[in-house]
This record gives structure tokens, C-alpha cells and sequence, in this order.
């Protein structure tokens, strides 16, 4: 099988409120919540949206998926 037509793909997940906070974002940056899971491409073609548990913000938020 081919890799660009494999249904699961893995997706960064980054908090939404962390990013608004911080005006220049760095990719490397320290203090953003990143969680990287998968989805299934076929099921969910939009953007992934979860509540996840955030270490700077010390409460759980959402956390939106990034491109790589």
C-alpha cells in the first residue's frame, strides 16, 4: 500500500490557549501543551479538536491540531 493513501495519520495536537497568550510562537518553544496522536483520515477530513490536559495553564483545554 502506499504511504499517501494510508487512512490513519498521526496529527500534532497544540493548546489553543497557550497560543494566544504568547504573541511570537516559536515550533520548539517550551510552555505550549503538545499532544501527538492519530486519527483516521477517512472518518474525520476536518481539523481535530480535544480537551486535553494542559501543564501551563494547569487545567484541562483544548487543543486543536497544527500541520507539521
Amino acid at each position: 500500500m502506499a504511504k499517501g493513501k494510508d487512512a490513519r495519520v498521526k496529527v500534532i495536537l497544540e493548546c489553543t490557549s497557550c497560543v494566544r497568550k504568547s504573541v511570537h510562537v516559536n515550533k520548539e518553544s517550551r510552555g505550549i501543551s503538545r499532544y501527538i496522536t492519530q486519527k483516521n483520515r477517512h472518518n474525520t477530513p476536518s481539523r481535530l479538536e480535544l480537551r486535553k490536559f494542559c501543564p501551563s495553564c494547569c487545567k484541562h483545554t483544548i487543543h486543536g491540531e497544527i500541520k507539521k
